[in-house]
């Protein structure tokens, strides 16, 4: 898989996540893709050798939950 690809899988699947983060957690959009974006999860999801970008938006709003319920951000 070039970078490129990897990258567009990557987009896709942010694409996907803000909506979901808005509504779970009632923010704006920009508000989810800072969320999104300074999260750990993130950081996962642009590494390569975890596959973590191959995975359903679904999968991985999983990991967000429990990444932002852990860090005390509230529904």
């Amino acid at each position: 898989m070039t970078s490129d690809e990897r990258q567009f899988l990557i987009e896709t699947l942010c694409e996907d996540l803000v909506p979901m983060i808005m509504e779970e957690y009632n923010l704006s959009d920009k508000e989810a893709i800072d969320k999104l974006y300074k999260s750990n999860t993130f950081s996962k999801i642009e590494d390569p050798d975890t596959g973590l970008y191959y995975q359903s938006p679904v999968y991985v709003f999983d990991f967000l939950k429990d990444e932002f319920n852990a860090a005390g951000i509230e529904h």
